[in-house]
């Protein structure tokens, strides 16, 4: 059994400075695209964009936020004042009943502002073009705040700008990646140690979750997959009190966040010998998998990983088994922009970071290769990937 550590090694996070560089590099794009204000939302589900400026993960409420040529300010829901306070890299704290969690209370006699306070405490009075980060997490009265303050601004969607500022990632960004990956093996390794038939995929889970945060994680990356059964099939799924039972294929995604940054870790396993069914499909999913990372390089076009990903599937009769593939962005949420898909038409860059995520799934059962990784001029850079092989355990 892997031992738990009596002491934590260094963790790695994500200095003031860089924050401040990633402030000043976002008000560059502020200028050069004509914004007078650029609004960045995020969500507890969806805290990256927010997290990235300020270093500030709401809880509960939403947050947003909002940055200008010159200055910035962090903007929250009347409950979080002094926990913002404790953890935000930006100073100026404004609290607003538009960021208010979705129970929706009224907080009487707390006083807040609106964006027109906001806007101008970091110089901007009267704004004619506001761009809006995080569109999809963006709240209704988040957007009636926006229009009553301003019924003349034009407001337009700008997560692209957010894209081309997180797609590349820095050495520090690196570093929390790997450790986050160093984890998440560890706790795949205690829940090879520890599964066995009976046990329930909920009880297993909760094996992942201790020696993930016994061994520095902050948080998990994402909900902890632990699959069995049909359930395997399922592409997005949570785990329930079903027993494990011999002979049937599990599906293992366990992921550590370190510092914000939350990759994952995905295998198929059998409680017993595979049958020659499974073992087909799996194979040839481990196969899939290890093409893909032999295809990335720097100056590779996606689409044509894609594009050769989806022909190998057709060429070898496992079309029917498609569903998505193979490449999603990988950094403070473990599936984020840019998409690897047949309509993705930008090269691959150095220090780009994905999930190389390859899924099958059948009648009865399905499974998942998935690992971290970073783009370099000569292939793709694994962080970690001790578990790219057939496990069938006695």
């Amino acid at each position: 059994m892997t031992s738990i550590p009596q002491e934590i090694g260094t963790i790695p996070t994500i200095s003031d400075e860089e924050f401040a560089s990633r402030l000043a590099l976002a008000q560059e794009k502020v200028r050069q695209r004509n914004y007078d204000v650029l609004l960045v939302n995020s969500t507890e589900a969806d805290f990256a964009n927010v997290r990235y400026f300020s270093n500030y993960w709401t809880l509960f409420e939403i947050a947003g936020v909002a940055i200008s040529a010159t200055d910035a300010a962090l903007m929250i829901g009347p409950e979080s004042e002094t926990y913002a306070a404790d953890r935000s890299k930006i100073a100026k704290i404004h609290k607003m009943v538009e960021y208010r969690e979705s129970a929706d209370p009224a907080y009487p006699g707390v006083a807040v502002s609106d964006f027109k306070t906001v806007f101008k405490d970091i110089g901007v009075s009267a704004p004619i073009r506001i761009g809006i980060a995080g569109y999809l997490v963006t709240t209704a009265p988040v957007l009636d705040g926006l229009r009553q303050a301003f019924p003349n601004a034009q407001i337009e969607r700008a997560d692209d700008l957010m894209v081309e500022l997180r797609a590349i990632k820095s050495p520090a960004e690196q570093a929390c990646l790997k450790k986050a990956v160093e984890i998440s093996e560890l706790a795949v390794q205690q829940v090879l140690d520890q599964i066995r038939p009976g046990m329930t995929e909920q009880q297993v889970v909760g094996i992942a979750q201790q020696a993930m945060y016994a061994n520095g994680a902050e948080y998990e990356a994402h909900p902890t997959y632990i699959l069995s059964g049909r359930s395997t099939t399922h592409a997005i799924s949570r785990p329930t009190p079903r027993p494990l039972q011999k002979g049937e294929l599990i599906q293992l995604n366990i992921g550590a966040r370190v510092s914000g940054y939350s990759p994952s870790v995905g295998l198929p396993i059998c409680l017993g010998k595979m049958s020659a069914e499974q073992r087909d499909l799996v194979d040839f999913g481990l196969e899939a998998h290890h093409q893909t990372i032999d295809w990335m390089k720097a100056g590779v076009v996606a689409s044509d990983v894609a594009n050769q990903y989806r022909k190998l599937f057709k060429d070898r009769g496992y079309e029917k088994n498609f569903l998505y593939g193979p490449c999603h962005g990988l950094g403070m949420i473990e599936v984020e922009q840019p998409w690897m898909e047949e309509t993705s038409s930008y090269p691959l860059q150095s220090n780009m970071t994905f999930q190389v995520d390859t899924f099958l799934y059948g009648d009865s059962f399905g499974l998942r290769w998935e690992n971290a990784g970073c783009v370099a001029e000569d292939g793709f850079n694994l962080f970690g990937g001790q578990f790219r092989r057939v496990i069938e355990l006695d």
